[in-house]
């Protein structure tokens, strides 16, 4: 079995000498949790990890990724997850991987014995979903995932507003936010901006990546489970990638009111991303990334949420985001899959900064045509009279 890679200066391989395995933690004690996926994403994860460890949560048991991890400290790295997870034996596993590999991985650690924290989105087709569900059954395990908005306070707070009635009747749930995004950030990795890896699918994109949690939420707030009748999309592009970096979602459910979900990643300025919920005796609006919240004419309030890992570890029962709970979503991401390609916008028409791989795109506009789309629970092609809209080429 592989050692784990050193961080400090190693010594010659015939002297050097592998750790003794270890086993779960003891009953009672601090759960270990292994890492998989250290770099990019993953270093938010192993600075929460350090945390939660110095205040005796947990301890780590092992970083693993294919490229060389910087600053573990005294934790042991591995280059290969079979190896790690047979050496370190962990509680849980957080993986933090590229989206086209969580399966095999999500199998082979809940087989190890391991509960999982799963970075969304979790799978990329429901038959993947419902082969993952039959395993944790089979293994008595449990999976999280990573929809770390899902467990916002200030969301919990709009659930029973709409089960109370205290907003009336339901007429919409919406999302739209307003990011930028540059040449590098579609670089960062061999998957970005692809619809498919190793013959996987992958999916990056608005829709399925940065905004994933907007659509996860409108999903919660709909009566459960969600069963989805129709659904609807425009997506465009500005580079010469595969995916959407500009894109209108309508969902149309069986029971409950219509979804919308309008973003961009070429915007004028900067919208952080919001929840409304429309409804005859008032509105809530969610600000998701920050957990602020409004409720009709009231002012804004900060909420906060309960930590997705914790939950993990202290109620693994009651799960916040368990992995049934986003079927919805992965078969939002079915459609995007089965969708045309997105459309590419005119070049002549966008405004272009800075130079290099900070260059950034912008469409003109397109902050209040999210907005405005949201709250009619519109397409962006059915806003044509908007005088600020760029002319988005018609959709399918």
């Amino acid at each position: 079995m592989p050692d784990p890679a050193p961080k400090k200066p190693a010594p010659a391989p015939a002297e050097a000498e592998a750790p003794a395995p270890k086993g779960p933690s003891p009953e009672g004690g601090p759960k270990r949790v292994a890492l998989i996926g250290a770099n990019g994403h993953g270093r938010n994860h192993r600075r929460k990890l350090v945390e939660l460890s110095a205040a005796g949560r947990l301890e780590i048991a092992a970083y693993c990724d294919v490229a060389e991890v910087d600053d573990a400290g005294e934790v042991p790295v591995f280059r290969d997850h079979h190896a790690m997870l047979a050496e370190t034996q962990p509680d849980v596993v957080v993986i933090c991987t590229p989206p086209h590999t969580h399966l095999p991985i999500a199998l082979e650690c809940v087989r190890a014995g391991a509960d999982i924290l799963l970075e969304k989105p979790p799978m990329l087709s429901l038959a993947d979903q419902d082969t993952l569900e039959a395993e944790l059954r089979a293994t008595g395990r449990v999976c999280q995932v990573g929809f770390q908005a899902l467990g916002s306070i200030g969301l919990t707070r709009v659930r029973a507003a709409i089960e109370s009635g205290e907003l009336g009747e339901i007429t919409g749930i919406s999302a739209f936010a307003a990011w930028q995004r540059d040449d590098g950030y579609w670089g960062r990795s061999p998957w970005a901006g692809k619809r498919t890896v190793d013959g996987r699918p992958s999916l990056d994109g608005a829709l399925a990546n940065p905004f994933a949690h907007a659509t996860m939420d409108c999903l919660a707030l709909l009566p459960q489970p969600v069963r989805i009748a129709s659904i609807e999309v425009e997506r465009y592009r500005t580079r010469p990638i595969e995916v959407d970096d500009t894109a209108c979602l309508r969902i149309r459910p069986v029971a409950g009111p219509t979804v919308v979900v309008a973003v961009t990643l070429c915007a004028e300025g900067f919208l952080p991303g919001s929840i409304l919920v429309q409804g005859t005796a008032g509105e809530a609006e969610l600000e998701y990334p920050t957990d602020r919240l409004r409720m009709s004419s009231s002012d804004w309030e900060a909420t906060g949420r309960h930590d997705l890992l914790l939950n993990l570890l202290d109620q693994r029962d009651e799960l916040i985001a368990p992995l049934a709970a986003t079927a919805a979503f992965t078969a939002v991401l079915e459609h995007l899959q089965a969708a045309p390609a997105p459309r590419p916008l005119d070049l002549a028409r966008l405004v272009e900064r800075n130079e290099g791989p900070a260059r950034q795109l912008v469409v003109p506009g397109i902050d209040q045509l999210v907005r405005t789309a949201a709250r009619r629970l519109a397409l962006f092609s059915e806003l044509g009279d908007l005088p600020s809209q760029t002319p988005l080429q018609q959709r399918e």
